[in-house]
């Protein structure tokens, strides 16, 4: 009875310890599927905690899932699902490096919304594919809170946009030149610059593959993966 107890208690701390870092019941397990299924959900935390009733995905958690992911001889595929708001810039870039340097196939499915820095990690991944209601929002790089107004700084702003545009522009079929007139777009948002692209227009545009849903993400992962296997 003491070992069973103690088993149950053990058990009970794994759970919520689960909960409290994933935000979910149960991790998939190698056996359960040769796909791994990842989800980037509200804003992403980078170096700075967020307030705690923000919804956020934690870089420091999402990097050694990758790295499991990659090194599985039992997963075969990532599948990428989308919904965020943005972020920390170099969490969301750090993120999607590792994606797209990644050898095991991966589909991106963005659901919701794929904004800001959530538009380079959706484009990291060898496929992706947008709902037709979702929504990925293109702005420059910005900041809050106090900065120092000198040419350095804006020198540094200036090296981090084209970071993000250049990664952008290389694993999509978006010219840099059509990104940048999509960034700096002064008759869309209000008060702002930047422009939402819905559905269809994200994949007219180049920066999506497809528009599809679950259904359309899960059978293309399952083609790249037969042709690695091949």
């Amino acid at each position: 009875m003491g070992n069973d107890t103690q088993n149950e208690t053990q058990n009970t701390a794994t759970v919520n310890e689960t909960i409290k870092d994933f935000g979910a019941l149960k991790v998939p397990e190698d056996e359960a599927s040769n796909i791994y299924c990842l989800t980037v959900i509200g804003q992403i935390e980078g170096h700075m905690l967020l307030p705690p009733q923000n919804k956020t995905t934690k870089y420091e958690h999402v990097i050694p899932q990758l790295v499991a992911i990659e090194q599985s001889s039992k997963i075969k595929g990532l599948l990428l699902i989308m919904n965020t708001v943005g972020g920390d810039v170099e969490a969301g870039l750090a993120i999607a490096e590792m994606i797209a340097t990644m050898k095991k196939p991966s589909v991106a499915l963005v659901l919701g919304g794929g904004h800001s820095i959530g538009v380079p990690m959706a484009v990291s991944a060898d496929y992706s594919i947008i709902a037709s209601s979702a929504t990925m929002m293109i702005h420059p790089i910005r900041t809050n809170g106090l900065i120092i107004s000198a040419p350095e700084t804006y020198e540094y702003f200036e090296k981090m946009q084209q970071r993000v545009v250049r990664f952008i522009t290389e694993h999509s079929h978006i010219s840099e030149e059509d990104f940048k007139e999509l960034m700096l777009n002064r008759g869309e948002l209000t008060s702002d610059i930047g422009t939402v692209l819905v559905g269809k227009e994200a994949v007219d545009k180049g920066l999506m593959d497809a528009v599809g849903g679950v259904t359309d993400a899960i059978e293309k992962l399952n083609e790249l993966m037969s042709g690695s296997d091949a």
